[in-house]
């Protein structure tokens, strides 16, 4: 072989590998939980360095922004039942608890459990719905395959819920 096809084909590989470490880091919600933890680490860093450049003005604006955050956080636990979605084997309806904006519990109150096999494939499908629900904080979750219809009506009943929280 010449070297032109080798470059290709070396430059193919590259772009597999690429492509197949994105696909697997988000699959895999890797590069979600690495950003999260920089914010948090953004967030916990920066009111420490500021103290040290400017103590005396930031010492009497810490405590009035620490005074108000534990008011607004004691009734900030807020539990919303979304609608219940009618699906082809039954209705779908979920139970959502925030504190402040973000998603602590997410329980399915209602899912077509008929017959045996609504009971075996919703064992499955529900605590999956409700783990990708926790993971995501939001309606933007995959359906479970084998359980589309009960996947589609809880991710309907999860938003409704969260549209009136």
């Amino acid at each position: 072989m010449n070297n032109k096809s080798w470059r290709g084909t070396v430059l193919f590989t590259i772009i597999l590998v690429v492509m197949g470490a994105t696909v697997g880091l988000k699959l895999y919600g890797v590069g979600e939980q690495t950003s999260a933890l920089s914010s948090a680490h953004a967030t916990t860093t920066t009111p420490s360095s500021t103290p040290s450049s400017a103590p005396s003005a930031t010492a009497t604006a810490t405590p009035s922004a620490s005074a108000s955050a534990p008011a607004a956080a004691a009734p900030a636990t807020k539990t919303v039942t979304g609608t219940a979605v009618d699906t082809r084997y039954g209705p779908v309806q979920v139970k959502v608890t925030f504190e402040g904006t973000k998603i602590t519990a997410v329980d399915a109150i209602q899912y077509p459990t008929e017959s045996g096999r609504d009971q075996e494939i919703n064992s499955q499908a529900i605590p999956m719905l409700q783990q990708e629900a926790m993971a995501s904080q939001s309606a933007k979750i995959d359906t479970i395959s084998g359980a589309t219809y009960t996947s589609e009506g809880y991710i309907q009943s999860l938003q409704s819920a969260i549209d009136h929280r």
